[in-house]
């Protein structure tokens, strides 16, 4: 954390889970060409090469193994979330996973925490019957953060493309699912630049395409 006066980001060394992922290795890239260190959470060595490349300091570490999540922490001072299970283990990774790595952060007393989620997640009951088992378990692991101490911001995007980012977004508390769509590029700009932002602190909000700057998105959640 930089001390009083300095310039630069408040938190420096940022363990990315999910970094392999198509959120994840944006937010690994981003991360890398800002001032910020990136340690790339792998569960296989293969990983490695391609992580190395886009700027991140890979270590392997394993969600649901919870004795390999304090040498992942090491030297970090926040987290931001960005693994999924695509469906394959839903309560697994994508909620005892999360939560693993919320109290593993607690032990090694990191507090900021960044969660990528999903739209839907505040009422999974509602959501498309394919998606109820993932928005219950996104739904139940965010609970969790929000109730662990951590300096918690749940960032819950509608449908994802690979279409290139804008850096514009619409950000509010409640967002219509299926409305639109946002692309991941966007959504890693989100998950990076709520990292030191103050005002999202303790916020749990929704993002899809729209016509506001990223940063800007941010203050007026975070003020609303």
């Amino acid at each position: 954390m930089r001390a009083s006066g300095e310039s630069g980001p408040m938190h420096q060394s940022i363990l990315v889970a999910g970094s392999h992922g198509g959120v994840g290795q944006h937010v690994t890239a981003l991360l890398a060409e800002g001032d910020y260190t990136p340690r790339a959470m792998i569960r296989d060595e293969s990983q490695r090469e391609e992580l190395e490349r886009l700027g991140g300091e890979p270590v392997v570490a394993d969600l649901t193994e919870p004795s390999t999540l304090e040498r992942a922490l090491e030297g970090c001072d926040a987290v931001v979330f960005a693994a999924g299970s695509g469906g394959e283990d839903v309560y697994g990774v994508d909620r005892d996973g999360a939560i693993n790595l919320i109290d593993a952060a607690g032990e090694a007393g990191i507090d900021r925490f960044v969660m990528l989620s999903s739209m839907g997640a505040d009422d999974p009951d509602a959501g498309p019957e394919p998606l109820r088992d993932y928005l219950i378990a996104k739904a139940e692991a965010d609970e969790y953060l929000r109730h662990s101490g951590r300096a918690d911001t749940i960032v819950r995007p509608g449908e994802l493309t690979d279409e290139p980012g804008t850096g514009e977004i619409r950000a509010a508390e409640g967002l219509e699912l299926g409305e639109d769509d946002i692309p991941r590029e966007d959504v890693a700009a989100t998950l990076v630049a709520a990292i030191d932002c103050e005002p999202v602190v303790g916020e749990t909000f929704e993002i899809l395409s729209g016509e506001n700057p990223i940063p800007d998105a941010l203050e007026a959640v975070g003020s609303g």
